[in-house]
């Protein structure tokens, strides 16, 4: 399948989302409210650090992989993404040697 009359193929995408802030009491409450994040390409996973979203997003690039995902946050304010992270294991879903780096911005 191609996008917009592209021939490139669309396939799915392995990359997290690591939150600026961990996720508050009352913006888990709101995320269960915005319609965008139950479809199954965006989860929630968190830990007395940090939040960050696991997603699994088709695409012909890995680029708008990130932009679907990103333009979901916009009905959900107040949350701001940090970076998007490829694991070992998302680089390997991807057929990625390396990730490339973006470096992280300071706080």
């Amino acid at each position: 399948m191609a996008l917009s009359g592209s021939t490139a193929p669309v396939r799915n995408w392995y990359f997290s989302l690591v939150l600026r802030d961990v996720i508050t009491e009352e913006q888990s409450d709101a995320l269960a409210q915005v319609v965008g994040f139950h479809d199954g390409r965006i989860s929630l996973v968190e830990s007395p650090e940090r939040s960050w979203f696991t997603c699994s997003f088709e695409a012909e690039t890995l680029t708008q992989a990130i932009a679907d995902a990103l333009a979901r946050f916009k009905d959900f304010p107040g949350v701001l993404v940090r970076s998007v992270e490829l694991d070992p294991i998302a680089l390997e879903y991807n057929d990625m040697v390396t990730a490339a780096v973006v470096p992280v911005p300071p706080l």
